[in-house]
């Protein structure tokens, strides 16, 4: 199988993943209204967000497939500075709001088999953007997959003058 055949596959399961997520009907295995409710929807904002926001950072980079284009250059910048695949970033954060939102257990089991999914498709895209960008090594060693680090502050948060 050709890699864009098998990047088409990666993206035709990415989408069952989605779809069947959103069919699942809400269930009442946890309270979905109130501040539940409220979270699910904000997660589920900010994940389109996310995503509209690192698409536009790739720019003519973007391709609906893992396999990079061979006119594409390595984005560092902008979300990506933060974490490698800010648009599978921006997904992940709509399926925890969906699934926190559905009140639904098999919300859940499909939720983290799409978590472990994109694990992989990352994973497979990251062997292509190795081998088509040189410099791709460096920036994943010190760049994280998802979730961007939390780093901490150097020095006093509220310096005292003359101290």
């Amino acid at each position: 199988m050709t890699e864009r055949r098998i990047g088409w596959t990666f993206v035709a399961v990415q989408a069952v993943l989605l779809v069947i997520l959103v069919l699942l009907p809400d269930a009442d295995h946890w309270p979905t209204t109130g501040a539940v409710g409220l979270a699910s929807v904000f997660l589920v904002g900010a994940g389109l967000t996310v995503m509209v926001v690192a698409a536009l950072g790739l720019g003519s980079a973007l391709t609906p497939t893992p396999v990079p284009r061979s006119s594409g250059q390595l984005a560092t910048r902008g979300l990506y500075r933060y974490c490698r695949h800010p648009i599978y970033s921006g997904i992940l954060v709509i399926v925890a709001g969906l699934v926190i939102g559905s009140g639904n257990l098999w919300s859940v089991i499909v939720g983290a088999i799409t978590v472990s999914f994109f694990n992989a498709k990352a994973s497979w895209e990251e062997t292509r953007l190795t081998r088509h960008f040189p410099g791709y090594s460096a920036y994943a060693a010190t760049t994280p997959r998802f979730l961007p680090r939390i780093r901490a502050r150097k020095g006093p948060r509220n310096p005292k003058p003359g101290h």
